[in-house]
């Protein structure tokens, strides 16, 4: 199965102050056959995980107004959205950074300036994760 085909459906908010990540962001996964919801902060973000209910959520650690730790916590608080995984994107990548956003709930941190195969491959690998669970139950 192509890599196209293991990701067609798969639904991903891409969350990020930065227009340039947004749009390199949102060609690498529609090229992996994705569908690709974006955002420009964390408030939008947080309106369009409602709204749209994505199977994966990218987010960025500074914004303004909501930062990514903010909104990460809201998102794995509410009983609705907590099972959604959640990758922090930062170029910020220390200690305190990644043990600060395992706290809030996130699944994983991915250093920017990310390239195609290491957004995708966080993709496969959240989303088979989660089939996993659907289908063992755990």
């Amino acid at each position: 199965m192509s890599e196209t085909q293991a990701l067609s459906g798969v639904k991903v908010l891409l969350i990020d102050d930065s227009n340039t990540i947004r749009r390199s962001g949102e060609i690498f996964l529609k090229q992996a056959g994705c569908e690709v919801v974006l955002a420009e902060d964390g408030f939008d973000g947080l309106s369009k995980v409602v709204e749209h209910r994505p199977d994966m959520i990218f987010i960025d650690v500074m914004m303004p107004r909501l930062d990514g730790y903010q909104a990460c916590a809201l998102i794995k608080n509410n009983p609705q959205f907590k099972c959604i995984p959640v990758v922090m994107l930062t170029s910020k990548d220390t200690l305190f950074d990644r043990a600060r956003g395992k706290l809030v709930g996130s699944d994983q941190y991915l250093i920017k300036p990310f390239n195609k195969k290491s957004i995708v491959d966080a993709v496969v690998t959240h989303t088979h994760k989660k089939q996993e669970e659907k289908t063992y139950g755990y």
